[in-house]
């Protein structure tokens, strides 16, 4: 009796997700909050694509980007104005359409899930429990836990908690800042071109893919991760 065909190897098992503009559609909300903290402290206000260009960067990092002109004693205050905007309108940020069903099949297959993002953790732990989906991943690293991307520190950490190495990893993200932290980590990397960044820009990275769609991830990464 013909013995079954082995099923293929696994190439990855961990994959490690940004948030903003990858799994959370909150790229525009981000863009407003930024602009109008700039216009509350009377500052050049920056345009959209400057704007969208630090999203995925710690806070601190993002508000020196897109507000040069302001002094280093008044960025608590741009960081305020800014928290308030963002705060006004998060509660209404979904994610996209697919993600949870991805997430869910993926954890069914055994991938072992996870974040790192510039967010906060405070941020982070409220977004996954207005999502009500933080049981799908088995660890997470914020911008405000140690070094923010495209420092390879988020995923080394990632590595720490989870006991897989970058051999077996991918990291997921719609920005250059993700596929930087990456190749920093040594690790592979796959973009998403429907978040904060165009997608030539995330070209140029030579990721494993480009992907168009939040389905489109998900098909690839089931079929080839």
């Amino acid at each position: 009796m013909r013995a079954e065909a082995s099923a293929p190897p696994r190439r990855f098992r961990l994959i490690v997700f940004d948030w903003d503009g990858t799994l959370a559609d909150s790229t525009a909300l981000i863009v407003f909050a930024l602009r109008e903290a700039c216009r509350d402290l009377g500052v050049a206000i920056p345009d959209e694509a400057s704007a969208r260009h630090v999203i995925g960067l710690g806070l601190d990092d993002a508000l020196r980007h897109v507000a040069p002109a302001v002094p280093p004693a008044r960025y608590p205050e741009l960081s305020a104005r800014y928290r308030h905007h963002f705060l006004s309108r998060d509660a209404q940020i979904p994610l996209f359409d697919g993600v949870r069903e991805m997430l869910v099949e993926l954890e069914e297959r055994g991938f072992l899930l996870a974040i790192a993002t510039g967010k906060s953790r405070g941020g982070l732990t409220r977004a996954l429990a207005q999502q009500g989906i933080a049981g799908h991943f088995v660890a997470t690293r914020c911008a405000d836990e140690g070094f923010a991307k495209p420092h390879p520190q988020m995923l080394l950490h990632l590595f720490a908690r989870t006991g897989v190495g970058p051999e077996e990893t991918v990291m997921v993200g719609d920005t250059t800042h993700d596929l930087e932290l990456a190749r920093n980590a040594g690790v592979a990397a796959l973009a998403v071109s429907y978040g904060a960044h165009p997608r030539a820009g995330l070209a140029q990275y030579a990721p494993l893919a480009l992907l168009d769609s939040p389905q489109a991830l998900h098909r690839w990464l089931c079929a080839n991760a």
